[in-house]
């Protein structure tokens, strides 16, 4: 026994040197994730701790601590009750026990906000290199509408030597329950305020941010979430719009995001490797971090959508899915590095590629989330054909492609009960979705610079170890005849108009001389000021789009708050008019909040509009500085009467008011000639 302990004895000791030596050998600008130490870390910690248990509990606690970072649950709620991180606490630990770090729904027909809590604490596994455990909170019908009508299994794991936890639950609805409508599902972590003050995006979008208590002495501007700081804690912030809108991404590019403490150089990031749980497809945009500290991970929101995105079930209507696993992830630098925030975020970036090429996991606990040989795949070629293009078929160059719910032509936009899996194509159109759910989809596509969506012709059905080759899929994108004029790019965004410059008085500093300049605040209140006694006129072939089309179509204040639609006026002129025939307006909108958009041709005062969207849109994107929201197609007939030789006027009328933000904007206008006019080449 005593030779034993002098050869553990002697082990520990060698590991120790070791760990030394890496360290003092290692280049100056130490980082966890690529560095000799932190890959020396990773072999030396689960061997140095084999024995010690990742899982502890009592009666109202549960901790999962793998010497590098340990987590604090409460029992059985199963909210996150403590992180600690190199002897750092990370969440406010000042806040209530249940505000820390949780699971929240928001649901209606009452319009509850429901933190999930546990009923029924469960140890899944526990095992020398993983722990996965699990708080259920259990729903009978009998309950009525005193909580959300779903079972919620809430799991969290941790392993041996990683430098965080995941997250994942299983939302199930059983037949014969209540109806209900879900407008949001999310986990949220509010960090501690003293410490977690510079918040990371990504490579452009990062900033010292103002604390919670600035906002509560701001001055409060158009809407609730937006505040000017008028006496910040943090004098250089002065002057400063906080609005935690300003910090929205799309899905597809909402992969990691997080805090710095930059006085410990300790971040915290939240990491989705995928985007299949969440709703609504790769270009729905929703929130990531913001003033608290708070961190999200958003799974169901009617952000830059409306309510029409929110899930609705029937009465009994069964319903099952897997939000997540999605990846909390701590690390740190030496405060010996020079730039810890750059090295940290490179770091969490790393990280968060190691996630994705993991994908999906195989270390999940649960029959609900298959693992890779469980799954699908499916690849083929999209080409488009489009005459007054090109004669010959071409590639659909970096084409969005995806697998969702079966539906019709776009549903994919606000398809919110399934998964989704989406891919881009290369410049020659080929593409490949792999690691697909076993199920039915529709598969369905959308091309930068082609307008419109496509759909392929047959349902698809996945089974687990398939991998289906389509033969080469053709787009043709809706077109009448050749084109006259064009207003815009057809990518589904505003970007390419003129957006303004912010009021000196309302900046956030973060988007001065930014790519992402419309996300500053106020935008919309300078069209008055740029059109102060007429509405927009563009005149083709004279005026410049990225100069002359504002980027949003916005009521106009005709006093005490009152506001109304404007009208907007396109003129060009034709050579002749090819008689008979209908010329095509191709009107895609790139967003519409409570909206009606009239058009009229060469006659503003016709009591009845040739065309009318009706009323449309919820997405809020004007407000919300998104420069889209919903994508919106209409295919506008124009008989050749209704034109003339020479000047010709359509008018573009937003005709509901009321509200500041009632409104359009535009992605892409273009006049088509009858399909009888020769191509011109």
């Amino acid at each position: 026994m005593e030779k034993m302990r002098q050869w553990g004895w002697l082990l520990g000791s060698l590991a120790a040197m070791l760990f030394l030596v890496l360290f003092f050998v290692g280049d100056g600008n130490y980082d966890e994730t690529t560095s000799p130490v932190r890959r020396s870390l990773r072999s030396i910690i689960p061997w140095q701790q084999q024995g010690v248990n990742l899982l502890t509990r009592t009666p109202k606690r549960v901790v999962l601590d793998n010497g590098i970072v340990k987590v604090v649950f409460s029992v059985p709620g199963g909210d996150v009750i403590g992180i600690q991180y190199k002897g750092l606490d990370i969440l406010e630990m000042r806040n209530e026990e249940s505000n820390r770090g949780y699971w929240d729904v928001v649901w209606s027909p009452r319009s509850i906000y429901d933190k999930i809590q546990g009923t029924k604490f469960k140890i899944i596994t526990a095992k020398p290199d993983q722990a996965e455990i699990s708080f259920v909170k259990t729903y009978d019908v009998s309950f009525g509408n005193s909580t959300v009508p779903f079972n919620v299994d809430k799991r969290y794991i941790l392993q041996r030597g990683g430098s965080g936890f995941y997250a994942y639950a299983i939302f199930e609805r059983l037949e014969g329950w209540p109806e209900a409508e879900v407008d949001q599902i999310r986990i949220v972590y509010k960090l501690q305020q003293a410490k977690f003050q510079y918040m990371a995006l990504s490579d452009t979008r990062q900033r010292i941010m103002p604390r919670a208590s600035d906002r509560d002495h701001g001055v409060k501007l158009a809407y609730p979430e937006a505040v000017l700081l008028t006496n910040p804690s943090n004098p250089d912030l002065r002057g400063e719009v906080d609005d935690k809108y300003q910090y929205s991404i799309e899905n597809k590019d909402n992969k990691v995001h997080g805090w710095i403490c930059t006085d410990q150089s300790v971040g915290f990031w939240m990491i989705t490797p995928s985007d299949e749980f969440r709703t609504c497809g790769p270009i729905k945009q929703d929130l990531t971090s913001h003033v608290g500290p708070t961190t999200l991970s958003m799974f169901v929101s009617t952000h830059y959508a409306g309510k029409q995105v929110g899930i609705k079930f029937g009465e009994g209507e069964a319903w099952k899915k897997v939000f997540g696993p999605v990846f909390v992830y701590l690390n740190s630098a030496p405060s010996s590095t020079n730039n810890s925030i750059s090295t940290l975020w490179n770091d969490a970036k790393q990280q968060m590629l190691e996630e994705v090429e993991s994908w999906p996991y195989n270390f999940t606990q649960s029959e609900d989330f298959p693992s890779s040989d469980q799954r699908g795949s499916v690849s083929g070629q999209l080409l488009i054909h489009d005459r007054y293009i090109n004669e010959s078929l071409f590639s659909a160059s970096s084409a969005y492609v995806g697998l969702a719910a079966p539906g019709e032509v776009g549903s994919w936009q606000t398809e919110n009960k399934g998964y989704q899996f989406w891919n881009q194509a290369d410049d020659e159109g080929r593409f490949i979705i792999k690691d697909v759910r076993p199920g039915n989809y529709s598969l369905y596509a959308w091309v930068p610079g082609i307008v419109g969506d496509y759909k392929y012709e047959a349902d698809i059905t996945i089974t687990p170890g398939c991998d289906i080759e389509l033969d080469n899929l053709t787009y043709e994108p809706p077109r009448n005849g050749p084109t006259l004029w064009e207003i815009g790019i057809p990518d589904r965004t505003a970007a390419e108009f003129h957006v303004p410059d912010p009021y000196p008085t309302l900046l956030n500093k973060l988007y001065r001389n930014h790519s992402e300049n419309f996300r500053q605040y106020g935008l919309w209140a300078r069209y008055e000021e740029r059109y102060p006694h007429r509405d927009l006129v563009y005149t083709v072939g004279v005026d410049d789009y990225h100069d002359d089309w504002f980027y949003a179509q916005v009521t106009r204040n005709t006093g005490n708050e009152t506001y109304v639609g404007t009208t907007w006026q396109i003129v060009f002129d034709l050579n002749n008019v090819t008689s008979p025939g209908n010329y095509t307006l191709q009107l895609a909108l790139a967003s519409a909040n409570s909206a009606e958009l009239q058009v009229r041709i060469n006659n503003q005062s016709d009591e009845q509009p040739h065309f009318s969207t009706k009323l449309i849109g919820g997405d809020n994107a004007i407000a919300r500085h998104g420069i889209h929201g919903l994508y919106w197609l209409f295919s506008v007939d124009i008989p050749s009467p209704l034109l003339k030789e020479g000047n010709n006027t359509i008018y573009l009328a937003q005709t509901r008011g009321g509200q500041t933000f009632q409104g359009v904007m535009y992605d892409y206008i273009r006049l088509e000639a009858p399909s009888s006019t020769p191509v011109v080449t």
